[in-house]
């Protein structure tokens, strides 16, 4: 069919549908077939995203007055009625004359004539400009996006019809809007509009008004710039003139906002992401959708496995501790203690801990109950941390790999000097606001003593060089080695543990000497840091930002890809899949014996207790993890109530080996039975020593809490029957049970003595009212 027998004015929305034939394609943007428009837009159990196809996006521009030609697609429209979007999207055609169908030379080249001529025969046919005024040579080729969208808004849950598209992002420039002749056809168009950026803005926060899905992803990720990165629309000029935005490589792939999921084929995540209005970009040019309401699991991109409240509730124990927590013996916070209060702007620091709350919530209670002089010393030094490792996580908001890097090689320099420094278009939800609030972190850590301030920039400094230097990488499918993951991690978390001791130390709470623990502290930070990665796979491969080292995983994936794992319907996948993530929580559990030495070297309790939290849970969640293969298609947790026990469990070391010896034990125990039961795990030997080694390095502690369960389960029988019997009785067992447990705490252990601490006032050298944990 050539272009002149195509007459767009002479067919209906059902003849484009039926008469129109658009380009099939493979992933990679390959013609593969044809198939027409109607064929092609529907959404249904056999095919529940449509059929991929390619397609354009036009977008005219006003030079003299910076503005955008929108229209509003007519309401007899099958697919997206009544939506504004860009000038003009639609598709290329086969049998079309001039050619419409590109070849990948001509993408790798950045002329795509074909796509340029279905433009200029569309723009003609919808909003009546005549070719003369659409010089082919002036249409800038930007980029690829694929993405696909259920039209359930016009349609309904159920929608038969939707887009599945890789769409071609074009722009036009004149000089002034009376150069071109624009005559709405409206069959198409219910209306056009010129409009600033401002205007732009207003119109798409209008919850009346409408915006088409692809539109919506263009604007936030490309046209309109923040101060992390400059938008095309924002640099039109060096947009059209050079070819500094131009990607003819990347192929950047979206799943729709939430309420575009479903339609009838009842189609879920295509590139295992969530819902929302948020980007994410991956190596491998796969961006995301995110919900920035929700933390664990990538902002909702990920699934989070939970256990069923049925479940949860059916541990006595632990509704138990949580109770214990939440109301007996809850953490105390000393943030409004004399010190605090006296040295600290309130309402700068009021933010900064409801800050904390929000981007870690389970941090922050462990952080409070810090000593008042270290308190806030430690809680800035996180979010100074966050701050940075938000800037390194956010794959979208800078425009390329070197303008991040100059933005964490100068953090030091800007964000902890420069008390009005904040940022803006970055990260997303809390962690974005932490970053356009910084100003209020800076006030309160220019308050520090400048002894913590040095520690903190010192750190700051090395982790982002550390980040720095991984960001030019491409951990799309890992880290190379396991050298290079324990490098990775010591960047991230070993010089946490390094600058917590030095703090610690400088606070006069524990020995000077612990500041040269550099090796311990390192260890400390690398089982934190393995076990989120071993736990985050999913979260990390789809953001493209992987860390599991190949040098372990290319062992067991039989495609040599990282996201072979993730297809848990394959069961030899899911027997190799499991392979691996069993070495690598072995990996993980060696860091064990280094972290109780380092733990044991501790004096004061309330720091003992802060650094004890996350240990307990890290070792909880290897055991949740280990020999799961709910790893792999999302976030596993552990329960909230074991949460809670294991924090009730962190007054001593008593309480602390206790922990672990529990969960190597269970590790070791999921290992036997998985030999029994015919799976043979390469790891097997190596997982049964270590767990071994745990034991044994805590079973002397372990008894005794075996003990005091035995003499507390005595105590309170005795109190039941003297209740039972008569009162006095009841005084008399209490009097005897309280004598027989300080007793033997004195006997087993000399920390078994301190309990949760109730003070809100330490001297320099001690806490908990000048006792030790020594």
């Amino acid at each position: 069919m050539s272009s002149n027998q195509w007459n767009g004015n002479s067919m209906s929305q059902q003849d484009f549908m039926e008469k129109d034939t658009v380009l099939v394609l493979d992933q990679e943007d390959r013609v593969i077939g044809s198939e027409s428009k109607r064929a092609s837009h529907e959404f249904n159990p056999e095919q529940p995203t449509g059929v991929l196809h390619r397609a354009f996006s036009v977008f005219i521009f006003d030079e003299s007055t910076n503005e955008l030609l929108l229209q509003q697609r007519a309401k007899e429209k099958i697919t997206f009625p009544s939506v504004w979007t860009n000038t003009c999207c639609s598709h290329p055609l086969h049998g079309m004359s001039p050619n419409e169908v590109d070849q990948p030379k001509d993408v790798s080249a950045g002329t795509v004539p074909g796509v340029k001529y279905a433009a200029i025969r569309k723009l003609g046919h919808e909003l009546g400009i005549p070719p003369s005024q659409l010089p082919i040579e002036q249409f800038k080729f930007l980029t690829r996006l694929h993405y696909w969208a259920a039209d359930t808004v016009t349609h309904g849950p159920k929608s038969p019809w939707g887009e599945h598209e890789i769409d071609y992002v074009l722009f036009f420039v004149v000089n002034s809007k009376q150069d071109i002749t624009v005559v709405p056809n409206r069959t198409e168009v219910e209306d056009v509009k010129w409009v600033t950026q401002e205007k732009l803005l207003d119109m798409m926060n209008d919850s009346s008004l409408l915006f088409s899905p692809w539109f919506r992803i263009i604007v936030k990720k490309w046209l309109i710039g923040t101060n992390a990165n400059i938008g095309w629309w924002n640099d039109l000029k060096e947009t059209i003139q050079t070819d500094r935005y131009c990607d003819y490589v990347t192929i950047h792939r979206f799943d729709p906002p939430k309420e575009h999921l479903g339609g009838l084929g009842n189609a879920g995540y295509q590139f295992c992401v969530g819902s929302g209005s948020n980007t994410s970009s991956s190596s491998n040019g796969t961006t995301k959708m995110g919900d920035a309401g929700k933390k664990q699991g990538a902002y909702g991109k990920i699934k989070t496995h939970k256990e069923s409240k049925v479940s949860q509730l059916s541990h006595l124990d632990e509704v138990w501790s949580a109770i214990v927590l939440l109301y007996v013996r809850p953490l105390k916070s000393n943030l409004e203690s004399d010190h605090v209060v006296r040295t600290f702007d309130a309402s700068d620091l009021l933010f900064c801990d409801d800050i904390l709350c929000k981007v870690s919530r389970s941090f922050a209670a462990v952080i409070r109950q810090l000593p008042a002089t270290l308190l806030v010393d430690v809680l800035i030094f996180y979010l100074v941390l966050r701050a940075l490792d938000t800037v390194e996580d956010d794959m979208t908001a800078f425009e390329s790999n070197e303008v991040k890097i100059q933005h964490l090689l100068k953090f030091h320099e800007t964000a902890l000097v420069d008390p009005t420094w904040s940022m803006d278009g970055v990260g997303e939800g809390d962690e974005k606001r932490l970053l356009q609030e910084f100003p209020k972190c800076h006030s309160v850590y220019a308050a520090l003593k400048p002894e913590s301030r040095d520690v903190i920039a010192d750190i700051t400094k090395r982790m982002a060089e550390g980040m720095a230097e991984f960001v030019g990488k491409d951990l799309g499918q890992g880290t190379m080695d396991v050298k290079e993951y324990n490098r990775y991690c010591h960047f991230v978390a070993g010089l946490v543990g390094e600058g917590l001791s030095r703090l610690f130390a400088a606070s006069g709470l524990e020995d000077a000497s612990l500041a040269k623990e550099l090796y311990l502290s390192d260890q400390m930070g690398l089982f934190l840091q393995k076990t989120n990665i071993i736990r985050d796979y999913l979260e990390d491969y789809v953001d493209g930002r992987a860390f599991w080292p190949q040098s372990v995983w290319k062992k067991y994936s039989k495609t040599g890809d990282l996201g072979y794992f993730a297809n848990q319907s394959d069961e030899e996948a899911c027997y190799h899949a499991l392979c691996c993530l069993n070495e690598l929580v072995t990996d993980a559990l060696h860091l064990v014996p280094d972290c109780l030495k380092y733990l044991s070297k501790l004096q004061c309790c309330e720091v003992f207790r802060f650094c004890a939290i996350p240990q307990v849970m890290a070792i909880a969640t290897l055991d949740k993890c280990y020999h799961n293969k709910d790893v792999f298609t999302g976030v596993v947790k552990i329960r909230k109530g074991l949460s809670c026990k294991l924090i009730n469990n962190t007054n001593d070391v008593v309480g602390i080996h206790a922990v672990f010896h529990e969960f190597a034990k269970s590790i070791a125990n999921k290992a036997r039975y998985a030999k029994s039961s015919g799976f043979e795990d390469p790891s097997y030997e190596s997982t049964i020593q270590i767990c071994k080694k745990i034991c044994e390095l805590t079973q002397s502690e372990m008894q005794k809490t075996k003990l005091i369960r035995t003499v507390d389960l005595s105590l309170a029988l005795i109190a039941g029957l003297g209740w039972y019997l008569d009162k006095s009785i009841v005084a008399s067992g209490a009097a005897f049970g309280l004598i027989g447990r300080k007793l033997l705490g004195s006997l087993f252990s000399p920390r078994s003595s301190l309990t949760q601490s109730t003070s809100t006032h330490t001297d320099k050298a001690t806490c908990d009212n000048g006792k030790k944990n020594k």
